[in-house]
């Protein structure tokens, strides 16, 4: 070989390593999301029979079931929630930490390009709005 095969093969090994790490992380990320999701599927299953074989078991039954397919309802609104205020705030703290950098990032110009942290910082107060004040209320246990 000579030194501008040698140079040619270090070139496109230099775009292929890169390439096959990018492959093998998307073929981890289909297969973890297809065993989480297939996790779900049987989680979701499992909870179906057991509320069926509780409706069908008598009169008592039939209510504990509607009372545990209600209390599963709330738990899952009250996460959901939850999870809009974790979003909300770090939504905003990522637009007032962008704003903070641009800021000292831009020496001069006439545009205040800071100003676009703006934009994830009022997305987080719209989480936030919505999850502390539209968001429906948590009832409490079921009854």
């Amino acid at each position: 070989m000579t030194p501008s095969d040698l140079a040619g093969l270090r070139a496109m090994l230099g775009y292929l390593v890169p390439l096959a790490f990018m492959v093998v992380g998307v073929a981890y990320l289909a297969v973890a999301m297809w065993l989480k999701t297939r996790s779900k599927e049987r989680e979701a299953y499992y909870a179906g029979e057991t509320a069926k074989k509780m409706a069908e078991s008598s009169g008592e039954g039939a209510s504990a079931a509607l009372a545990y397919l209600r209390e599963q309802h709330r738990l899952a609104n009250r996460h959901r929630v939850e999870g809009m205020k974790l979003g909300g705030l770090i939504t905003a703290a990522v637009g007032i930490g962008s704003m903070v950098f641009l800021r000292g990032v831009q020496h001069t110009g006439v545009d205040p390009v800071y100003l676009a942290g703006t934009i994830p910082f009022l997305i987080g107060v719209a989480m936030l709005i919505y999850a502390y004040v539209l968001a429906p209320k948590d009832t409490g246990p079921a009854k």
